[in-house]
């Protein structure tokens, strides 16, 4: 077909889409209607082919052929720094992939309409973005270069692939290196980049905190608190009186303690222990933030906005001012404080007998660290069970009664991932001066598991009273995530039982049982953590996997989570008889909205978290190009391999720098190898590396083998 007559039938096939009266259609329907015979359709389909390429006709899941916005789909648009992307359609299995020149002006995070075009068997979807429905993305933050009159702004984002141009006089004054924020005035288009004006200079790259400021303004994590909530602040007293205590339990006798990391300052929680005829009494009381942060105020307002506090590598950005964070909402050694809490009855063998949820007034007699702790119940470090000698029998008791539910929950099917989180060291000038894993212990354990019973009592309570409530759910896994993981971990001779595509969660932690000390065992525990689902909040109860609980919520941290701020208010008000019919419809209309901006807050924090780790460690590893260590083959794909050291840096060598042999990726067994060496590169292989370089804003490290040459010494911790 001559390209005169393709034009030519394009534009006759348009003038009939586009008529208001026609409706989607089949490609024999449409036919039919055009009086196209059998015998020339194909002619048909490739000119219809020809316009969904263009975006200008779309083409349904049922194969129905209309304008591009009545049978588009709607979802997330996911970009790349190669400018294609991949679009997320909510029920669907697949990703839908859209070239680089039919993503429209859409940018990473937007929601967007788009068309499918038809899909070969066995092949990921492809289509066009025909419609930006909502931006993701008013303002960017990047690095700036400036040109003779005028600018371009190099997104922080990767997944943003395009610079933004700044014309002359919108630039701020920026020179040349300035980290910047701009603010989009224009998406651009196929052929146009996006359009700013800088709006904020954040520093120069070189300055300390500039890098770490930047992520911070990147996500959009508000630090400064508007006036109204600094007003409102103010007024609240330092101190609780003795007009607060009315109504509420004193439990000031009580030998109480509060257990946390030595820089901790936001205290919300507290702990009794007495051993007792039937077995044990347990007290988890938490801070009453929802006594001083009053719904609909402009502190809570405030506080719902933010969701969660947010904990950098340099700095935490706290939910709440630190007036109340680490002032009259914490739970500070020698002060009354006013908590809610909740005390429970445990026999011999772990199990709940009873419980009461009650508004209290405290007095913590010590403020104690894991690491003081941990020495008394592990190391029984004789002087410092000197010093705390009169608190010394409660935190073996402790020890006793948690040893007791951890072991409850594991029977059930609970699943414990013990990864080593990153404890980064950072000197005045921000610059990291050390990374080692953090590793948990026994006195953080005993926290956990007294607060994963809290957790669940009240969730469960709260359940069967059938009131409006916030749960913390975990989804089953995706049954092909776990027949792919089952697959690939029978390569390593390990397997997990499935039942209808199913899996039991203690299927799992017999998994992590039976790898426990192999060289595998961090690999596959990952590989594990990311078949699963995402934790989320849910006004619905719809049990938690990865503990194996039917009832889970969040009520131990108000001070750091606004969704635990929401069901203390909820517990107050029905403790107190005044979750009426006009109150129990409010939490009704407003806690579907509450737990989706909860769930969007927490996701912004941990991934911000996460680029402040990635950014250190790169500055880390910067200066230390050209010396060896030893790792751990940490992942395997087509275009090289990961290799995590023992300080939890994580690097990559590129299958390029893989010299004296062409190496193949064999997906089935996770491993690189060599056609003509046999050699093998492989999940959990130990390997020693050279640091050939780092990339601060891709946030990346590269290694090479050290057998491929390079001196150095390995570097211990």
């Amino acid at each position: 077909m001559t390209e005169e007559l393709l034009k030519d039938r394009k534009e006759a096939l348009l003038d009939v889409i586009q008529d208001p009266a026609y409706v989607p259609m089949k490609l024999k329907e449409l036919a039919i209607l055009l009086s196209v015979p059998k015998e020339r359709r194909d002619e048909l389909k490739e000119v219809l082919d020809a316009l969904v390429a263009e975006g200008k006709v779309g083409l349904s899941k049922r194969g129905k052929y209309g304008k591009p916005e009545t049978v588009a789909l709607t979802g997330m648009f996911s970009g790349t720094a190669k400018g294609f992307g991949f679009v997320t359609v909510e029920g669907e299995s697949q990703d839908i992939y859209i070239p680089a020149d039919r993503t429209k002006d859409a940018m990473h995070g937007d929601r967007v309409q788009v068309t499918v075009d038809s899909t070969p068997a066995g092949k990921r979807p492809e289509g066009a973005v025909v419609k930006v429905l909502e931006r993701a993305n008013k303002t960017l933050v990047g690095y700036y270069q400036k040109n003779k009159g005028f600018g371009f702004v190099i997104p922080d984002n990767q997944k943003i692939g395009t610079d933004v141009f700044v014309a002359q006089g919108n630039d701020m004054g920026a020179v040349t290196g300035h980290k910047v924020v701009v603010r989009l005035t224009d998406y651009g288009g196929e052929r146009r980049k996006p359009e700013g004006i800088i709006t904020e200079i954040i520093g120069h790259v070189n300055d300390p905190g500039t890098d770490i400021l930047s992520i911070v303004r990147a996500y959009n994590i508000p630090q400064e608190y508007p006036p109204q909530v600094m007003e409102q602040v103010s007024r609240i007293k330092e101190e609780v009186w003795p007009e607060d205590f009315a109504g509420r339990k004193d439990l000031r006798s009580w030998q109480t303690v509060t257990i946390d990391g030595e820089d901790a300052k936001d205290l919300d929680d507290a702990i009794t222990l007495s051993r007792e005829q039937y077995g044990y009494k347990l007290g988890v009381h938490i801070a009453d933030v929802s006594h001083y942060v009053t719904e609909g105020s402009p502190l809570d307002e405030e506080a719902l906005k933010r969701g969660t506090s947010v904990y950098l590598v340099d700095r935490v950005i706290p939910m709440l001012p630190h007036k109340l964070s680490n002032g009259i909402c914490s739970l500070n050694e020698g002060t009354d404080r006013l908590a809610l809490s909740c005390i429970m009855e445990i026999d011999s063998q772990g199990r709940l007998l009873g419980h009461e949820i009650a508004e209290t007034v405290i007095n913590v007699d010590r403020r104690m660290t894991y690491t003081a702790v941990n020495a008394i119940v592990s190391d029984r470090d004789e002087a410092v069970m000197e010093e705390y000698a009169n608190f010394v029998e409660m935190f073996d008791c402790m020890k006793e009664v948690a040893d007791l539910l951890r072991a409850r929950r594991r029977a059930r099917g609970s699943i414990d991932f013990d990864f080593p989180e990153s404890k980064i060291t950072l000197d005045e000038k921000g610059k990291p001066v050390e990374i080692k894993p953090y590793d948990r212990n026994a006195a953080t354990r005993i926290i956990e598991d007294f607060m994963l019973l809290a957790n669940e009592t009240i969730a469960e309570d709260y359940f069967w009273q059938e009131l409006p409530f916030v749960y913390r759910t975990h989804d089953n896994p995706d049954p092909e995530k776990m027949k792919r993981l089952g697959v690939f971990i029978n390569n390593f001779g390990y397997h997990i039982r499935t039942q209808n595509g199913e899996v039991h969660p203690k299927e799992l932690q017999k998994l992590l049982d039976s790898i426990a000390g192999s060289e595998e065992e961090a690999l596959i525990s990952r590989l594990t953590l990311r078949s699963m689902k995402r934790a989320r909040y849910m006004p619905i109860c719809s049990s938690h996997f990865g503990l194996a609980a039917k009832y889970y919520t969040h009520f131990t941290s108000p001070i750091r989570r606004y969704p635990d701020l929401q069901i203390h208010r909820i517990i107050k008000e029905n403790l107190r008889g005044d979750l009426t019919g006009k109150r129990l419809s409010h939490y009704d209309k407003i806690l579907t909205g509450i737990t989706f901006q909860c769930s969007a807050a927490e996701r912004r924090a941990e991934e911000a978290e996460r680029e402040t780790v990635k950014l250190k460690k790169c500055e880390f590893m910067s200066r230390r190009i050209g010396e060896v260590f030893e790792g751990v083959i940490s992942g395997v794909t087509a275009w090289g391999f990961y290799v995590e050291l023992s300080n939890t840096v994580e690097g990559m060598v590129h299958v390029n720098d893989l010299v004296g042999d062409y190496y193949v990726f064999h997906e089935d067994s996770m491993e690189l190898r060599g056609e003509m060496s046999g050699k093998v590169y492989k999940l959990g292989q130990k390997i020693r590396i050279i640091v050939t370089g780092t990339d601060r804003l891709t946030k990346t490290i590269d290694f090479i083998p050290a057998e491929n040459g390079g001196e150095g010494s390995i570097w211990e911790d």
